[in-house]
């Protein structure tokens, strides 16, 4: 099978809408939380998010371009545009054919939920006549975001979206790696994006008891600590160019990291917990590792999914012992500085590793003064600073509501 690469990212996060200030950030250990300003969250239980910050989309799309796309859209256009300069890639300048092997598998848990959100407000408030804006279908299906980025592009290949909860970007990444290995395209910009910090969003995880509710916000995001309470909401996007390798190097691109494997599995165990016993995680890291050909003691650097739910950190530290049992690996949880960007999370994590193994820095976990007693020992949590370290392979996990678990991992290049 072909080997796959990244040739280019791009990101819009609650900590820099670039990727070099994102991971600048990233590695000095910034918090992205801050006040809910997007709407009036002062009757919520929780009244704090991880919002993006300064993104002004008229740097991406022309003005009267912008009531066709809700902000999800949005975020994902600024992102795979950041992801296609930094490729250097120009559609334009390409013929039929060859956009005809180059395709756009993105990702969102929830698509256009503000415009969802805002159109019904509308016609509720009303008189009952329906005066729905044209746009409002397109606005807001789920899989709206790949055919905007195929369509700006010309883009011919392979185009749909994936949907697996808070797994559904680290799946399009997995699904875009095989498209390209079994020669189905030569490129695929692969990614996710989300901008659910909306009131019936906050208000939904607040009534599933799944949002922390601390009185500091800025420490409110504590994965693996004893005293966590839940998640705190994110935004933003993430978006990699996945290239065939030697497609890549005729053409003297730039090449980040290898992708290794992936592995797909499910807890099969409940609608929103994780299975206890780590089942669907440590076998999705089982076949990822199977996938790439490696053993677990190759792995360096595991980016857990870790969104400091009190059941679900523990669930994959003990998938975790299971699949690793005392090897050497860091372990971090980088959800601590950008909040949970849902289902643009595996993206931005995937960005965060592929930064991690070129560059042989790990990010800590902040926030986290003390591991729960309960999880499992002789684990490796890095905490407080990042670390300088050669990581030659770096794990992603990602999982989500409806027990989906998504494993991707990547490797050094050249190595």
């Amino acid at each position: 099978m072909k080997r796959v690469v990244i040739t280019g990212l791009g990101v819009v996060t609650p900590l820099g809408n670039s990727v070099n200030e994102f991971w600048q950030n990233i590695i000095h250990g910034k918090s992205g939380v801050g006040p809910i300003t997007k709407f009036d969250a002062s009757k919520f239980k929780t009244k704090f998010a991880c919002e993006v910050k300064n993104f002004n989309p008229e740097e991406w799309i022309e003005k009267k371009e912008l009531k066709k796309y809700d902000l999800f859209t949005q975020y994902a256009i600024a992102a795979s545009d950041q992801a296609i300069k930094d490729a250097q890639l120009d559609f334009t300048k390409m013929s039929d054919s060859e956009r005809n092997e180059i395709g756009v598998i993105w990702a969102s848990g929830n698509g256009g939920i503000g415009t969802f959100e805002e159109q019904l407000k509308s016609f509720y408030d009303g008189d009952g006549t329906p005066r729905f804006n044209p746009y409002f279908i397109p606005k807001m299906i789920v899989d709206i975001a790949a055919g905007v980025i195929s369509i700006r592009n010309r883009l011919h290949g392979p185009n749909y979206c994936t949907v697996s909860a808070c797994a559904s970007s680290n799946t399009a990444l997995i699904n875009a790696f095989d498209t390209i290995r079994l020669e189905k395209a030569t490129i695929i910009i692969a990614g996710g994006s989300e901008a659910a910090i909306t009131p019936a969003s906050l208000g939904g995880f607040n009534a599933s008891q799944a949002l922390s509710k601390n009185e500091q916000p800025e420490i409110a995001s504590r994965p693996f600590d004893k005293d966590r309470d839940g998640f705190v909401v994110g935004e933003g996007a993430g978006a990699l160019i996945l290239e065939e390798l030697d497609h890549a190097m005729n053409r003297g691109a730039f090449i980040y990291a290898e992708i290794a494997g992936g592995g797909m599995a499910a807890d099969a165990y409940h609608l929103t917990g994780t299975a206890p016993d780590g089942y669907g995680a440590a076998l999705s890291m089982t076949k990822a590792l199977k996938d790439a050909g490696i053993n677990a003691i190759d792995i360096n650097y595991i980016n857990g999914h870790a969104t400091s739910t009190p059941l679900g950190d523990l669930s994959e530290l003990v998938a975790i012992k299971k699949v690793f049992c005392n090897l050497p690996v860091t372990i971090s949880a980088t959800k601590s500085m950008t909040g949970h960007l849902l289902g643009a999370a595996g993206a931005i994590e995937n960005i965060i590793c592929v930064l991690t193994v070129k560059n042989n820095i790990v990010p800590a976990t902040i926030n986290t003064k003390i591991i729960d007693e309960q999880s499992p020992g002789n684990l490796q949590i890095l905490l407080g600073q990042s670390k300088n370290m050669t990581v030659d392979y770096a794990l992603n996990n990602t999982f989500g509501f409806g027990g989906h678990t998504a494993s991707s991992i990547f490797k050094k290049y050249p190595y």
